[in-house]
């Protein structure tokens, strides 16, 4: 097993939310001592509902996130890099992690909610190409995020693929502390962990059971082995549906309400579901550390119970970190 120091955030969608109500939600997590907060990239809500839910865009979502949080480290979990251009998105990323003073990272994936693409003109090709897609976007945001190794250079990037390109870029200001990590978000065993193993910091997955976390570990282990990567070198992080309680009815409560706002979905994702009291919750949390997690996200979608979240914060965090510590 690998020695894991576990880290405990918060991945906040933007949706159903005021954005003074977003903003108040990120500073109380800041201050309670989260160690993250990320945002998702949709333009649709999350799961699927016809664009029926409001939503906010990522990008400028991730800036005021930057503006009201001291502490935690801020990411996205993860960006479709069918939405934007990889120079756009890299120029982007290195403001963002400015304005936050270093503390952001940068996830990226191969796409899956192919209602809001269709809604709003984007095109959505097979996942074959989507991850064609991300492995290209992903070298030549790697490639402009890199400062060089003298202070007095500029870093160029040049790459000519079928879906990206880029002509001796350069991308000014570099990051604050020079490496910008970037997480590759997905479960794909022969494709998107392989990408991981070559290109990333970090790997994400959702909403899946401590079992099968393990399992893709050990797939990523050896492609890490293939890629000539020290497996030490890439963190891993699961997000979790929060539905948890402050107590057993509340609960029963928040399952019973995870199952309605899913739906026909719920059985695929119910296995990645924090659920239950806060002494089991802790129980839930262990298990993911135990199976390789270097951190673990609760996936936070208004209505939320704000018992329930108080309860997390107040009673199951401090006791995930006395039992790691």
């Amino acid at each position: 097993m690998r020695s894991v120091t576990l880290a405990l955030g918060v991945h906040v969608g933007q949706q159903n939310l005021r954005m003074d109500e977003l903003r108040a939600l990120w500073r109380h997590l800041d201050a309670s001592g989260v160690d993250w907060i990320s945002a998702w990239d949709h333009l649709y809500e999350a799961p699927p509902a016809g664009g029926t839910v409001p939503h906010f865009e990522a990008v400028a979502t991730l800036a005021a996130l930057a503006c009201e949080t001291t502490n935690a480290r801020i990411g996205c979990l993860v960006f479709y890099v069918g939405y934007r251009n990889p120079g756009l998105l890299a120029k982007a990323a290195a403001t963002i992690d400015h304005l936050s003073g270093g503390r952001f990272e940068l996830g990226l994936g191969a796409g899956w909610h192919e209602w809001e693409a269709e809604a709003f003109g984007y095109d959505f090709p097979s996942i074959g190409t989507r991850l064609d897609m991300l492995d290209e976007a992903t070298r030549v945001i790697r490639g402009l995020l890199t400062a060089p190794d003298e202070p007095d250079q500029i870093h160029r990037t040049t790459f000519e693929g079928t879906h990206v390109r880029a002509l001796n870029a350069s991308a000014l200001p570099t990051p604050v502390h020079g490496h910008l990590p970037i997480w590759i978000g997905g479960v794909g065993e022969k494709r998107t962990l392989r990408m991981a193993a070559r290109y990333a910091d970090g790997w994400n997955a959702a909403y899946i059971a401590p079992a099968e976390f393990a399992r893709l570990g050990e797939v990523l282990d050896r492609w890490c082995e293939t890629e000539d990567r020290d497996p030490a070198t890439i963190q891993r992080s699961i997000n979790l549906l929060f539905a948890a309680g402050s107590d057993a009815d509340s609960a029963a409560r928040n399952e019973g309400a995870l199952r309605d706002q899913w739906g026909p979905m719920f059985e695929r994702v119910a296995g990645g579901a924090l659920l239950g009291t806060p002494e089991q919750a802790v129980e839930q949390i262990l298990a993911y550390r135990d199976a390789g997690a270097d951190m673990v996200n609760i996936a936070l979608r208004a209505p939320f119970d704000a018992d329930a979240l108080d309860a997390y914060l107040g009673d199951v965090m401090p006791a995930v970190r006395n039992a790691t510590a």
